[in-house]
């Protein structure tokens, strides 16, 4: 498909061609047995199923900052991205999943967070009610930290699968150099 790939990758992302046997992979048959699967189409790849949460009463909108300081705590080998201006994602749903897009696997994270090579496909998961907010690490290979909007960076992840609720001040840290900051939106921002 002509998608870059790193060196080092064993699939790729786009299209799931494995490198490390030179094939395609196998295609799933499809639930309903009357239809016939043809193998010579490529199948294409699902869109991004709208989410089974209930929408948002209120709007709320995630702050994503690349953070120096977290970066230089993670000791990570990818170089730094300019920090700039935080992205501002609107949050639609009552159930938020954070990760990195997979279309080979059919994830499709609420927030994107791709460009951050220390994030899992489904890194974590923000809950509300609708006025507070909780996060739960998916099992993530680096971890979900929370910690304050100031003083020192948080040194241990939240367990995985436990659910924690977030303070007014407090910031989601994950990956190589990602932090995530949750507040009400602005008129206009959703």
């Amino acid at each position: 498909c002509a998608a870059s790939t790193p060196p080092n990758a064993l699939f790729c992302e786009a299209c799931g061609y494995d490198f490390t046997t030179g094939a395609m992979p196998r295609p799933v048959a499809p639930p309903n047995l009357d239809n016939v699967l043809d193998l010579a189409t490529p199948a294409t790849p699902a869109a991004p199923a709208a989410s089974v949460a209930p929408p948002l009463t209120s709007g709320w909108v995630a702050e994503v900052w690349i953070d120096p300081d977290w970066y230089a705590e993670q000791e990570s080998s990818d170089p730094l991205p300019s920090a700039g201006v935080p992205a501002v994602v609107p949050l639609r749903a009552t159930s938020v999943l954070v990760g990195r897009t997979s279309r080979s696997r059919g994830i499709h994270p609420d927030i994107d967070l791709t460009t951050d090579n220390g994030i899992s496909r489904r890194h974590c998961q923000l809950t509300t009610d609708g006025s507070r907010w909780w996060v739960e690490d998916l099992g993530s290979s680096n971890g979900t930290y929370v910690g304050s909007a100031v003083g020192q960076l948080p040194k241990a992840p939240i367990a995985a699968g436990a659910k924690r609720e977030l303070g007014p001040d407090d910031r989601v840290f994950l990956g190589a150099w990602t932090c995530i900051a949750l507040r009400k939106a602005q008129p206009g921002e959703v």
